[in-house]
């Protein structure tokens, strides 16, 4: 860092929740770990319970705050607007700020529907803003590593993608009915909320999936009204029930491009797995496994091993030569999710400081969105469904 002349980027955050909580942390740690001609300075940050965007403001470090998310976009002293605020209110957001010409990324999924995602990015690509799309896994190293081996041919012709995403925050029928449980303001359930990130793996390390089939079930089909209380936490409000409008669960069967299988899983009522992240990619030169519960970690086979010495192999991706691992501690010194954030942020900023489109964006966003629509789609209708291109 000793010579490196920093410019500062300053950052207007919108929503300040689970998610707001997790990009703010990245903002601060980043220049702590790496070298970047940007340095970000917390700026302001928009909620509109005044108490309780007052004390994120003074928790994360933000210099002030605004209850009106319009008036933030306005300031001059905003270069980036991060939203992290609920599903259905991505749009309007976005347009504002990029009409503003103002650099942005947002959580995903991107928005409610396909429609609004193609708004939001045929916007972009006439503003020439950067912008992404927070799909935080890409950036584990071991992920990373992953796209570098299927890319080197280490494991051949793929046949088979599996994945499935498993949570159990849900699975009591008393815990409330928060806003990820309705369509109006959520979009979709497990669907959105955790198949989004395996389908955007799967795309990252796969390519495009031409055509699925999917089911999809709401299991719990009545809750108690109440809020989320940050987190995956929730607290009732009251004893009124309400109609739980999203899916508990999704299954899909997919086809890839280039001619692999897939099979993905996503559901928030599997007892015992807090944050069951996983996938296998099954080639014919070897196969990979990887797990976010033990994220550093990488599993590879290799069918070329000698008879007797052949099986996964175990490769604890934090030597230097994994990607982003050098920016952290020495091997074996494990790194955490918030380094996902820490690594996407980097990329964020690398791109706006080079001049560069940096990836997950929202063409990313609208492909995901497609697939999202198109899984629904099939559930409706029961029948495979094509997935629209870009």
């Amino acid at each position: 860092m000793v010579g490196l002349v920093q410019q500062p980027i300053r950052i207007g955050m919108i929503g300040y929740q689970f998610m707001g909580k997790a990009h703010s942390h990245a903002y601060r740690d980043l220049p702590f770990y790496f070298d970047t001609p940007l340095k970000p300075e917390l700026k302001v940050i928009a909620g509109r319970n005044e108490a309780a965007v007052k004390e994120a403001q003074a928790r994360y470090g933000f210099e002030s705050y605004e209850t009106d998310w319009r008036k933030l976009i306005e300031r001059e002293d905003v270069d980036v607007i991060d939203i992290v605020t609920p599903n259905h209110t991505h749009l309007e957001i976005a347009l504002a700020a990029i009409e503003a010409g103002k650099h942005l990324i947002i959580e995903k999924p991107l928005s409610m529907n396909a429609a609004d995602a193609k708004r939001m990015y045929q916007a972009t690509k006439k503003s020439g803003v950067k912008h992404m799309i927070c799909h935080n896994y890409r950036f584990a190293p071991a992920i990373q590593f992953a796209k570098q081996l299927i890319d080197q041919g280490k494991i051949g012709r793929v046949f088979h993608y599996r994945a499935n995403y498993l949570q159990d925050f849900i699975i009591d029928p008393d815990f409330p009915l928060v806003w990820r449980l309705k369509k109006d303001i959520a979009g979709s359930g497990a669907l959105g909320d955790l198949g989004a990130h395996s389908l955007d793996l799967a795309r990252f390390l796969n390519g495009e999936i031409s055509e699925l089939t999917s089911t999809m079930e709401t299991f719990i089909k009545e809750r108690p009204l109440g809020d989320m209380t940050g987190g995956l936490s929730a607290k009732g409000s009251s004893d009124q029930m309400g109609e739980v409008t999203v899916d508990d669960a999704v299954a899909v069967i997919a086809r890839f491009e280039n001619g692999a299988l897939g099979t993905f899983e996503a559901t928030r009522l599997a007892n015992g797995n807090r944050n069951k992240n996983k996938f296998e990619i099954n080639g014919d030169k070897g196969s990979i496994r990887w797990d976010m519960e033990d994220m550093n970690n990488l599993e590879l086979y290799l069918h070329d091993d000698e008879a007797g010495e052949q099986g996964f192999r175990l490769i604890n991706c934090t030597e230097e030569v994994h990607p982003y691992a050098g920016a952290y501690w020495p091997a074996g010194h494990i790194i955490g999710y918030e380094h996902t954030f820490i690594n996407l942020m980097h990329e964020f900023l690398q791109g706006i400081a080079e001049d560069y489109q940096p990836k997950p964006d929202f063409e990313d966003g609208l492909r995901n969105q497609l697939l999202l629509e198109a899984i629904e789609q099939s559930a409706e209708e029961r029948a495979w469904v094509k997935v629209e291109r870009v």
